[in-house]
Parts: structure tokens; C-alpha cells; sequence
């Protein structure tokens, strides 16, 4: 099968599993994904629309999660309504805000994003491409 996207998937640790999944439960479900493979009993959960796009999982070694300095997770939105309703459902579960959803033009003239970090300090963002 021929997939236009160069990514597969991307998987991020925890350091709090059953409180990162009920996070990106709500949060996800925002942009319309969910959860698609259930690996709780080995601690991780993928996330997607069709196929499993996004980790969240406990260390495979076992050690502390850690955050990746320069390291962000941008999710696809298909409005500014999508990015507004991730940001305040990201915010009222305890991410901290890291750039509020609005324009982005240095980006290009059609994103709008917001930008925050999750329970564990992982920058994650929302953005759309508007018409």
C-alpha cells in the first residue's frame, strides 16, 4: 500500500500512563482520532483515525520518561474550531499553554495552530491549514 506520508508513527513515554491515556483520550478526540490499539497490559495505547499514528506508553527500559529539548508532536486539525477545541480541552486537563491557538504567517499563511505541554512537559501541537 502506497501511504503519501513519510511517518508511520511516533511514540512518547509516560511517566503516568493511566493519567496520560485519559488525557489523550479527550484531547485526541478533538481532531476526530482515537484510540486504535489497546497494549495497556504491556503499557502503551496508539492513537489514529485509521491506523495507529501516535504512542503513548510507559518506557520500554523500565526508566524515567524524559522530555526531548527541540522535540515537538504537531496533530492535523481540519478547522480553527478543531485547533480552539484541542487547546481548551488540553488546558482544562492539566497542559500548560505554550502559545495560545491564532495565526502562525512565519509558518505560512494558512496555518493556525496553538502550541502546549502535556502532562509529562512534551510539547504538543494542534494546527490547521486554512483556505
Amino acid at each position: 500500500m502506497e501511504n503519501p506520508s513519510i511517518m508511520s508513527h511516533i511514540s512518547i513515554g509516560t511517566n503516568n500512563f493511566e493519567k496520560a491515556i485519559a488525557f489523550y483520550d479527550k484531547v485526541l478526540a478533538t481532531i476526530g482520532a482515537k484510540r486504535v490499539h489497546d497494549l495497556s497490559q504491556y503499557g502503551a495505547i496508539a492513537y489514529g483515525k485509521q491506523f495507529p499514528e501516535f504512542w503513548v506508553q510507559k518506557p520500554h527500559d523500565g526508566k524515567e520518561a524524559k522530555v526531548g529539548n527541540g522535540t515537538h508532536f504537531a496533530f492535523f486539525a481540519s478547522s480553527k474550531e478543531q485547533v480552539h477545541a484541542f487547546y481548551k480541552a488540553a488546558v482544562e486537563l492539566g497542559a500548560t499553554d505554550d502559545g495560545a491557538p491564532g495565526p502562525r504567517p512565519h509558518y505560512g499563511e494558512q496555518y493556525y495552530g496553538c502550541f502546549l505541554r502535556d502532562l509529562d512537559g512534551h510539547k504538543i501541537e494542534a494546527m490547521a491549514w486554512l483556505e
